[in-house]
């Protein structure tokens, strides 16, 4: 049997011992510990029982671990360096264990829970980050180039979630230096996530997606501060502000695919579920009219990689309140055989005002409300070509994107 303690880690030198992860014969169990279930609250309140006693995780249909606990493992991008880390040492992929996953990062999770005792790892450093060759080594991994994969890449880049590449890093604004941000940072620096080029994306991919920040934000979306980080050789990558750190402070990010255990590579959910799902765990309707802002940004701006990960929230573990997290991965896509990921009640292929509104009723939002909101963000994002001139996003692809989105 394999066993972790699982623990809520608010900064260095405090955190609490939250339960026991074990894994037997296929088999995985989770237990909250007595302590923490008198003086904590419930990480994941609509799949995982706050309460004493075993829980055995029976939905594998959703995948091998509770969507509490997946949602500390990294997808496509973090997935592929581990798994290359792990052959690299001679390991069998089909033997290598979700909690034998959870140890290698440790510590180094996105988040608030930390996973003990911590497997052998990358090894820890705050060395300087040359990005261009990050960028550089992405594109050979991404393109199956039998090259090891460099320390920084692996150690700053094993645990983001997502396709694209992409890097932990910690930054000084005072004085733009950039450090690895994989684990804690030295006083000055904020934790930030940059982003590279995948290997289909045009070379203004991070322009494009700055743009798309700067689109949402003044449509009134909630964004975390977002910029250009541009090296001597003429990259721009595209970085953000990460907003499960504040200085070293931690916190919990649970997404909404994994809070109602769907697989978000299999297209199911509506935006009824979201709104819904929003209402009942916040239980704020400004937040309800955050989320829905955002589905009518992603409709309107032609974000139609909408899927249940990429949205989250956020609990304040002092009060026990859950609130929606800042937006992320805003950007222009076509979709899955060009619909969203997501649909609108019931629409997938061209929804619309009319079912933007219908959805705004279910979620008792008034039709004034609403309307007001999908005419803000309209008005937004028929200003694109403001927004891509100022972030630098090339001729052509500006009019390509401007084909898609509303005058």
């Amino acid at each position: 049997m394999k066993k972790l303690d699982v623990r809520f880690t608010r900064a260095p030198g405090d955190s609490l011992p939250v339960g026991t992860l074990a894994q037997d014969r296929g088999r995985v169990y989770f237990e909250y510990a007595p302590a923490y279930l008198a003086a904590g609250c419930s990480l994941s309140p609509f799949r995982l029982p706050f309460e004493g006693g075993l829980f055995e995780h029976t939905d594998l249909a959703f995948g091998p671990l509770p969507g509490l606990f997946d949602d500390s493992l990294p997808d496509g991008w973090g997935l592929l360096l581990m798994d290359r880390h792990f052959r690299s040492v001679g390991l069998n992929l089909a033997e290598v264990s979700p909690l034998d996953r959870l140890a290698w990062l440790g510590t180094r999770t996105m988040g608030a829970l930390t996973y003990h005792p911590p497997a052998d790892g990358a090894t820890a450093g705050a060395g300087r980050f040359d990005l261009h060759e990050l960028a550089r080594q992405s594109r050979e991994i991404l393109a199956g180039a039998a090259v090891d994969v460099l320390p920084q890449l692996l150690l700053a880049g094993g645990s983001p979630g997502g396709a694209r590449p992409k890097v932990l890093v910690g930054l000084n604004v005072a004085t733009g230096e950039i450090v690895s941000g994989s684990d804690d940072l030295p006083e000055g620096f904020e934790h930030w996530i940059v982003k590279f080029p995948a290997k289909a994306d045009p070379p203004d991919a991070g322009a494009v997606e700055y743009a798309y920040a700067l689109m949402a934000a003044a449509a009134g979306v909630d964004m975390p501060p977002a910029r250009l980080f541009e090296t001597r050789r003429g990259d721009r990558f595209f970085g953000v502000r990460r907003f499960d750190r504040d200085a070293n402070r931690r916190y919990h990010v649970h997404t909404f695919g994994n809070l109602i255990q769907s697989n978000f590579r299999i297209p199911s959910a509506d935006y009824a579920d979201l709104l819904n799902a929003t209402s009942l765990l916040t239980r704020n309707h400004q937040d309800v009219r955050r989320a829905f802002r955002r589905m009518a940004f992603n409709v309107l701006a032609h974000n139609r990689d909408d899927h249940v990960k990429n949205f989250a929230f956020l609990l304040n573990d002092l009060t026990g309140d859950w609130t929606l997290s800042p937006a992320y991965d805003l950007l222009y896509t076509p979709g899955p055989g060009g619909e969203h990921t997501m649909t609108l009640a019931g629409e997938g292929k061209n929804p619309g005002r009319p079912h933007m509104l219908a959805l705004a009723e279910q979620a008792g939002l008034s039709r004034r409300d609403a309307a007001a909101i999908l005419d803000e963000v309209r008005a937004s994002v028929a200003r694109w070509p403001n927004h891509a001139r100022l972030a630098g996003v090339s001729g052509a692809t500006s009019k390509q994107i401007a084909r898609s989105l509303p005058s």
